[in-house]
């Protein structure tokens, strides 16, 4: 196993700071946070947003779009994220005037500094399962604090500080950041070769979830999948160099595994889920459809069994986790037409959403919206993205959603639809995103379920598909 790296250097003070891209699901939830410890909270994003005005409700400056001037004299820090260019004027005015920098990852690592922390990684799922696990905690009283990548319901919810004395937070391995923490029980999830921008091979990866799992603290405990084909490997890797100061607990439905997977019973929109562990069966409801996020509870509940929690309280609580945003989130139905949102980006998830959608749907069709996410993901992956949208009935494909990349040459969404006709897909591109609402309402029939999918903006358009099924064309779009 990777040794374990030099502790992080401490943060500076966080009394005054200041966060570029502040609407951002990781950077709002530790704004949040410090805003509730009484922090003068300041920051700015590219647009307007209901994260944006969840945050001026707690006493935080927010403003919309990047200036120096925003940059207030008594900052103390200025927080940043891996999708902050060089070039922000914000932060060029930052490092000019010698204010102390921090990557989002260092302020999370601060915030949970003197707190039993429970650290979510994978390279999938890891937002349902740090919010199952918050919830759960939650409804037991013993008011967590917690960071999310998503909302669990109302904007601004992606975190909260909390009395008590554990601090759960999504740990992300996209761009190493994971590496920063040093958790009491970390869980992961899986690992598969993704964020090609950082990753040049699944080695790569393998060694990274190494640097994490040997951050975990002395006399910690280590939850991983049994299932996944990355997590056996990384566990095989774990046993061979062992820990003496470290449990290993495994779950899934491997035979072998310490908490056993017996079944999972679809029941529409949630399933129940039957689990063996410590010589006992437990039973219990999990508010959302398919075995993956089935699995995902599990993976909660032996996180929480290691962190002391008793099982058999922990799982009954699972049951008032109700999804969080993004997450199969239901969007409204109109005319007899579902429409259900999803954040699935890599064809792992997009395949595990769609076989969940799928058995949802019953006899009505399965049409898909999804807009691809970042240039290198569908170049490395593209084909793959395809061959899943073959699990739908129709595919409509957006342009790729860059985010934080600039277009790489021959990398469009052709390289999506291409694969997926070559599959048997009935799959249609459509480069002109406001023409989608009309477009779908005139393919959907009463009984089909549309499934808006991508970690971009194509969430949006789910109430706009809904509004077009009503009858009503929406507002106009400048």
């Amino acid at each position: 196993m990777a040794a374990t790296p030099p502790p992080q250097p401490a943060a500076p003070a966080m009394n005054s700071p200041h966060f570029i891209g502040i609407g951002g699901a990781g950077m709002s939830g530790i704004a949040k946070i410090l805003a509730q410890r009484g922090a003068r909270v300041a920051g700015s994003d590219a647009k307007e947003s209901a994260t944006a005005r969840a945050l001026r409700a707690l006493g935080a400056t927010v403003h919309i779009g990047h200036d120096a001037g925003h940059l207030a004299a008594g900052t103390d820090c200025v927080v940043v994220s891996s999708a902050i260019r060089e070039d922000n004027p914000e932060l060029a005015a930052a490092r000019s005037r010698g204010i102390p920098v921090l990557h989002r990852s260092d302020a999370l690592a601060a915030v949970m500094a003197g707190r039993r922390a429970i650290a979510v990684a994978g390279t999938h799922g890891k937002t349902t399962t740090t919010s199952m696990l918050a919830v759960a905690l939650r409804a037991l009283g013993l008011e967590p604090g917690y960071a999310i990548g998503g909302d669990l319901d109302t904007p601004g919810s992606n975190a909260e500080n909390g009395s008590g004395p554990w601090f759960v937070a999504e740990a992300d391995e996209s761009d190493r950041s994971f590496h920063r923490y040093t958790p009491e029980v970390a869980v992961v999830l899986n690992a598969e070769l993704d964020h090609h921008a950082n990753y040049a091979s699944l080695e790569e990866v393998y060694q990274s979830f190494e640097v994490f799992t040997g951050r975990i603290r002395p006399g910690g405990t280590l939850v991983v999948n049994a299932d996944q084909e990355g997590t056996r490997e990384l566990t095989a890797r774990l046993r061979r160099a062992p820990r003496a100061d470290l449990a290993v607990v495994t779950y899934g439905a491997d035979p072998s595994a310490d908490v056993r997977v017996v079944s999972v019973v679809p029941k529409g929109l949630s399933s129940e889920v039957t689990v063996a562990m410590a010589g006992r069966e437990l039973t219990f409801g999990v508010s959302v459809p398919g075995r993956h996020y089935a699995h995902n509870a599990v993976a909660a509940l032996a996180a929480g069994a290691a962190a002391g929690v008793p099982a058999a309280e922990l799982a009954p609580a699972l049951a008032a986790y109700t999804g969080v945003a993004r997450r199969l989130q239901p969007k409204g139905e109109a005319a007899g037409v579902r429409v259900v949102d999803s954040y699935a980006h890599h064809p792992t998830e997009m395949t595990a959403d769609l076989e969940a959608i799928r058995e949802c749907a019953g006899e009505g069709r399965v049409l898909v919206v999804f807009q691809p996410h970042l240039f290198s993901r569908t170049r490395e992956l593209g084909a793959e993205m395809g061959r899943a949208l073959a699990l739908a009935d129709a595919s409509v494909v957006l342009d790729i959603y860059p985010a934080r990349e600039d277009p790489l040459p021959g990398v469009t969404s052709a390289l999506i639809t291409d694969a997926a006709r070559g599959a048997g897909a009935d799959v249609r591109p459509e480069p002109d995103r406001d023409a989608v609402p009309e477009l779908v309402a005139g393919m959907a029939k009463p009984g089909d379920l549309v499934l808006t999918m991508g970690a971009g903006d194509v969430t949006d358009l789910g109430p706009r598909i809904l509004e077009r099924l009503a009858g009503d064309p929406g507002p106009a779009v400048p």
